[in-house]
This record gives structure tokens, sequence and C-alpha cells, in this order.
């Protein structure tokens, strides 16, 4: 899982404006099947082919594992208040928990 989230850190970090969707491919490359260590050695590489629209799979000897492909393109930031005035908290929101409830929480 943590190396999941640091590739995901990686892409995010390195192909910010070339992100291309996952399903697509160029017509002249094909995926390349590298192993783990490989895979630790030359990650920028392997990055930087993989934002240009190539996907790399990464194999623990000769069983594929995971497949490294871009995430697709971020949408800009979130507008703060777009849900103003429809959403309504009553009282009871700031009202004590009863001793039942704050039990089921510990």
């Amino acid at each position: 899982m943590r190396i999941v989230v640091q590739l995901q850190r990686y892409l995010l970090r390195f192909c910010r404006e070339k992100i291309w969707l996952a399903n697509v491919y160029l017509a002249n490359q094909s995926m390349k099947t590298v192993t783990i260590h490989e895979a630790k050695t030359n990650l920028s590489r392997l990055i930087a082919r993989v934002c240009r629209g190539e996907e790399v799979i990464i194999a623990r000897g000769k069983d594929p594992v995971v497949r490294l492909v871009p995430i697709g393109v971020r949408r800009g930031k979130r507008k703060l208040g777009i849900l103003k005035g429809k959403l309504k908290v009553g009282p009871e929101f700031f009202e004590p928990l009863p001793p039942e409830e704050l039990a089921r929480w510990e």
C-alpha cells in the first residue's frame, strides 16, 4: 500500500500537465514489464514513460503485480460555499450526545 501511495505522489508531481488517459496507447509504443527492483532503481524514467502514454507493468519475478498508468487530469480547485443555503444544521446538532451514543464511539 505504501508503494502505491508513493507512486501516486510521483505521478502527481511529474505528470501534472502531461496526463494521458489510462486506456490510451501511443500507436508505436508497447507495454513494458519490469521487476520491482528495476522499478525502484529507475522510477523517474518509468514515470517519464508513463507520462508519454505508455503503461508499465511491475512484476514480482515473472508474475505481473502492478500496472503503472497515469491518473486522470485534475479538474481544478474546489469552490468553497458551493452548498451554501442548500444544507441546514438544526439546533440539535449542537446539543451534547446522550451517554449511550458516546459509549458507542469509544
